[in-house]
């Protein structure tokens, strides 16, 4: 099949349309950090503040999406870029269907994440790094990879046998050893407020904030 085959459909609904039903803009997500960091549990605390305040967002989280859409890919550095076109892809195509999308992938380098960043409108993508020492990170690991990793049994894991490239100038850096759940999630909310994807989150009641 060549290029001329393959044909972009253009939806009669746009972007701006979707956002304005919605009561927000669309925007993109995206949560770095070592394996063990806190990208999930953080993205899926922002998802149900988000839900709470009425907006559309959904998870992609790395872990979930490796059970379909990434199934046939394992963890070489040629199957993990290719994981990450595909999820690059897709979170292109949910923020045009005008939701927010929060992406929790530990997408090591940063090259991979700004080709991600290229794929977004201006303004639309924020990257935000869970910062989170080794340590840390490896007392969490109630499935033991860092200690196999370290005792050679995986290869390719990232901050141990793997690099990762600490990002250099994320929208948001949240401290997710020393912060807990709610604190994070709470500056990621801020962040979408201050950069008016979402209306401000004075609705949101206390039960909702966990409080």
């Amino acid at each position: 099949m060549n290029d001329r085959q393959v044909v972009w459909h253009a939806s009669l609904v746009t972007r701006e349309q979707r956002e304005a039903a919605n009561g927000h803009k669309a925007a993109v997500v995206w949560f770095t950090g070592l394996p063990g960091s806190g990208k999930s549990t953080t993205a899926h605390e922002v998802e149900r503040l988000l839900f709470a305040l009425g907006c559309q967002a959904y998870v992609l989280d790395g872990d979930n999406v490796r059970h379909g859409l990434s199934a046939d890919l394992g963890f070489s550095p040629e199957h993990r870029n290719e994981h990450l076109r595909r999820i690059a892809e897709l979170s292109r195509l949910t923020h045009d269907s005008g939701m927010i999308v929060l992406c929790a992938f530990v997408s090591p380098t940063r090259a991979s994440r700004d080709k991600v960043r290229a794929l977004i409108p201006q303004g639309a993508f924020f990257e935000a790094y869970c910062r989170c020492p080794i340590s840390v990170c490896a007392e969490r690991d109630l499935k033991g990879f860092y200690a196999k990793a370290q005792a050679g049994q995986i290869k390719d894991y990232t901050g141990v046998s793997a690099p990762y490239e600490e990002p250099t100038a994320a929208e948001l850096v949240l401290d997710t050893a020393t912060q807990p759940v709610a604190q994070c999630a709470a500056d990621v909310i801020a962040l979408l407020t201050k950069r008016g994807i979402i209306r401000p989150s004075a609705t949101l009641t206390p039960a909702a904030r966990g409080a």
